[in-house]
């Protein structure tokens, strides 16, 4: 159960937040989305809950608060909150070389040129450090996104955290994922990567426990964040939400559905940290709202605020944004002015994005056209949610900062 204020309790125009119902409208009446839902929360009350659509089009279920979402990308924040508890708890330092921990990465080699048999590398030795599958700077990709040889040598040999739920274990994808060739030289260009489920495989290592156990008892028992998982129990499926895809005709397919029969229901073996979790937008708000108290949620202290505050700093080399480290565009979102922390994008000169937004807000998204972003300087935390493959689809993101700010009222 969420819980709503007045708007104007917490400095917001209850008019102008219900502009964000009719751009929602929009894109539900349109067919462009199946369904949506829009929380905004401000000073750590609910100002505005609303939504638009389906959540089970074919059962005709509207879209309820406590309905339940894949989060895919919106995962990777959550584990690297647990890589920075286990860093308090002293076991690793963020420049300590990740081969320390998988031995497999010891011989890591650098692509030069070539594909295939013919390839020409040269060793990195101990380059990959901890900081670098954090910021995504480790020089993995994904090889799904990667054209050339080495996404060609990723695919090949069935590189794919997030396709293998129900297959192998993490152990064993890292270890396939570590005789790959790396892109990049570690610490010289911002990849959006496979370098979170990797991250995962890491905190296994050093914790001496499955990535689901160590979630639990670190983020989502002292949060109470009680319909987050990798595997969503059998009982809660009926309240899980249908995933489309679109097509390149504009059009949408279901891709697997609201119901027992969806994959995410199904055993897993396999713990993507990269986007194998599913979630509640109420359960979200509890890690949001976590991050904007600097560690602390209702009582409770999972981070120390230092920690919380450094890991939401840009930690890309000489305070470089994403676009002058090589990607000036990631799925719908133009990153200029957008520098990366250990655990999500954080703005770091707002005149320079071209968006509504404050220096030191952190955020991040999933590639169901899910996103969130945390705002301290305003007391905003607000998390959109719908079901729709890839995240490019659509300017959703930018659109709703608009609509957010021009309904804050002092």
């Amino acid at each position: 159960m969420i819980n709503t204020v007045r708007p104007a309790s917490v400095g917001m125009s209850a008019d102008r937040l219900q502009r964000i119902g009719g751009w929602m409208d929009g894109y539900v009446d349109s067919d462009k989305l199946p369904g949506c839902m829009t929380l905004i929360a401000r000073h750590g009350q609910v100002a505005y809950l609303d939504s638009r659509g389906m959540a089970d089009e074919a059962a005709g279920r509207p879209i309820a608060p406590d309905d339940i979402f894949r989060i895919y990308s919106m995962s990777k924040p959550i584990v690297s909150a647990a890589a920075m508890v286990l860093y308090e708890e002293g076991l690793f330092q963020l420049d300590d070389p990740v081969a320390r921990y998988l031995p497999e990465f010891g011989d890591a080699q650098l692509w030069l040129d070539g594909e295939g048999a013919d390839m020409k590398t040269e060793p990195v030795g101990d380059a990959m450090q901890v900081w670098h599958l954090m910021t995504h700077t480790s020089g993995l990709i994904y090889g799904n996104r990667e054209d050339g040889a080495v996404g060609a040598a990723y695919r090949a040999a069935g590189v794919d955290f997030s396709g293998s739920r129900n297959s192998g274990t993490l152990e064993e994808m890292t270890k396939r994922l570590a005789t790959m060739r790396l892109r990049w030289r570690p610490g010289t260009r911002w990849e959006y990567s496979v370098s979170t489920d990797a991250l995962g495989r890491f905190i296994e290592a050093v914790a001496g426990a499955p990535l689901d156990e160590v979630l639990r008892t670190r983020i989502f028992e002292p949060l109470g964040m009680d319909d987050t998982y990798f595997q969503l129990p059998a009982e809660k499926a009926g309240r899980l939400t249908s995933l489309f895809t679109k097509q390149a005709d504009g059009s949408r397919v279901e891709t697997d559905p609201a119901s027992v029969d969806s994959s995410w229901v199904k055993p897993v073996t396999l713990f993507s940290g990269g986007g194998g979790l599913v979630s509640t937008a109420s359960d979200y708000l509890k890690f949001c709202e976590m991050l904007r108290g600097l560690g602390a949620y209702e009582g409770t202290r999972v981070l120390g605020r230092k920690t919380a505050e450094y890991m939401m700093r840009n930690h890309l080399p000489g305070n470089a944004d994403l676009t002058s480290m090589g990607q000036p565009v990631f799925s719908e979102t133009a990153y200029d002015g957008i520098g990366f922390s250990l655990a999500g994008s954080v703005v770091i000169d707002a005149a320079k994005a071209k968006a509504l937004c404050s220096e030191g807000e952190f955020a991040w998204g999933g590639v169901a056209s899910t996103g969130f972003w945390v705002d301290r300087a305003e007391g905003i935390v607000a998390i959109f949610m719908t079901q729709l493959m890839p995240s490019s689809s659509y300017p959703i993101r930018r659109e709703l900062r608009s609509l957010v700010y021009q309904a804050i009222a002092e």
